[in-house]
């Protein structure tokens, strides 16, 4: 079995990708024009619903003597830094600030399993992990659904 150190590394990492996605769904809301309310308030449901996948993982890493990580990834930088681009090109269409989302959002999943990867993570971990990750493919579909059917 993993030590409790390496267990709460492997969370944090999970910590900060959510942390991604909360930065990465604000950015994006700012980024709509005001009229589009639908995706205005879809954006705040994944804000909090990774705001309650953190608060899990915050406590499932201090049972592991570890403290919650802080700040985002280096591909989340990228990935909002990609989305100023990818917004300024394209007027701050729909489409445009969809695909960035989705790609935020492959980003995650490729981390979750990442995540569950790692070899000898206990039963209590790795079931949290497959959960969130569920709960974050049902959004990343979601996501995916809305952008095709953006006319192009």
């Amino acid at each position: 079995m993993k030590d409790n150190e390496n267990v709460a590394e492997v969370i944090n990492d999970l910590i900060k990708i959510n942390n991604d996605r909360i930065e990465g769904y604000g950015k994006a809301s700012d980024e709509l024009k005001d009229s589009d309310v639908e995706l205005h308030s879809l954006f705040n449901r994944f804000i909090n619903e990774s705001a309650e996948i953190k608060s899990d993982l915050s406590r499932t890493v201090s049972q592991y003597g570890g403290d919650e990580a802080s700040g985002t990834t280096a591909i989340g930088k990228v990935y909002r830094a990609w989305m100023d681009v990818k917004v300024a090109f394209s007027g701050n269409n729909r489409k445009a600030v969809l695909e960035s989302c989705e790609f935020g959002e492959d980003a995650a999943q490729k981390a979750y399993k990442m995540a569950l990867d790692e070899d000898d993570l206990p039963a209590d971990v790795r079931e949290l992990f497959v959960q969130q990750k569920q709960l974050l493919k049902t959004s990343h579909d979601l996501v995916k659904s809305l952008r095709d059917s953006v006319p192009a």
